[in-house]
């Protein structure tokens, strides 16, 4: 590593610690020429092979923006999105992988994206699967149900029961 100020390649490690997140080191270095301290970043570079073979660095920005535009108008909050594209870049960089082809990053995307919103997972999923009919979504959405129980209300206290409604006089004026 060259020292920023003289150019000097002599330089040491005087203090290593891990960055907050874990993904990366960040090293405070001394200059052997001039004493001079800096500060630098170490990070393992996970690189993304598109579909046509261009090599690009991953990047958690362009994950969480392709992901707020399936949640636009739903419940979703920016802190939301990004744990899922901080959950996203874990997942990939548990794989082991230096080079991920890009549809696995779509499906480590599709995972956490159901839990965290199912109309938001039901768009990105209409792009990424590249749905053509409306026979596509209607299989996903059996899909979805059938992976995932859909929870039932007990009725409500309030409401009337069936033969009490139909008992009643309707109300004429």
């Amino acid at each position: 590593m060259h020292c920023p100020f003289c150019r000097n390649a002599d330089t040491r490690v005087s203090d290593s610690r891990a960055t907050d997140d874990g993904s990366a080191i960040r090293r405070r270095r001394v200059c052997s020429a001039c004493d001079r301290k800096f500060t630098t970043v170490e990070q393992v570079v996970l690189t993304v092979v598109k579909r046509s073979g261009v090599v690009e660095p991953f990047s958690r920005e362009k994950v969480i923006k392709g992901v707020s535009k399936a949640c636009q108008g739903r419940p979703v909050t920016p802190d939301q999105l990004a744990a899922l594209g901080q959950h996203v870049e874990e997942a990939l960089r548990s794989a082991g992988l230096a080079e991920i082809p890009a549809e696995q990053v779509g499906v480590a995307i599709l995972g956490p994206l159901a839990e965290l919103d199912s109309v938001a997972y039901l768009r990105f999923a209409s792009v990424y699967k590249n749905f053509e009919s409306v026979d596509d979504f209607t299989r996903e959405i059996a899909d979805m149900q059938h992976a995932e129980p859909v929870p039932t209300k007990a009725p409500s206290s309030r409401r009337r029961k069936a033969s009490e409604a139909a008992t009643q006089e309707p109300l004429i004026g």
